[in-house]
């Protein structure tokens, strides 16, 4: 038996689009995939601190909901305070 590799996945990073609402919270809108093809949020289920299990690294996940099915979209922060780009989203692709 050979040994798995510890990332099955790899980290896609996407466009995506935001509202805010009155406490500053992000509401992604949107996501724009790397063939340029564009996905409409329906609904956001959660935002929490977590880790990409699949892909390594770490930030806030939404769970939300694009067509019918439930999908995690992760949003990591710059490590750097005070630079004018906060952070990046991406999205867990499975390597094939």
């Amino acid at each position: 038996m050979q040994a798995q590799e510890k990332n099955e996945a790899v980290r896609i990073y996407v466009s995506v689009a935001v509202d805010f609402d009155s406490t500053g919270q992000m509401i992604p809108k949107s996501l724009t995939w790397e063939d340029g093809h564009q996905y409409g949020i329906d609904r956001l289920i959660d935002v929490r601190p977590s880790v990409a299990a699949l892909a390594g690294g770490q930030g806030d996940r939404y769970t939300v909901c694009i067509g019918n099915q439930e999908k995690y979209l992760f949003f990591e922060h710059n490590p750097v305070n005070g630079q004018r780009i906060t952070g990046r989203w991406f999205v867990e692709k499975k390597k094939p």
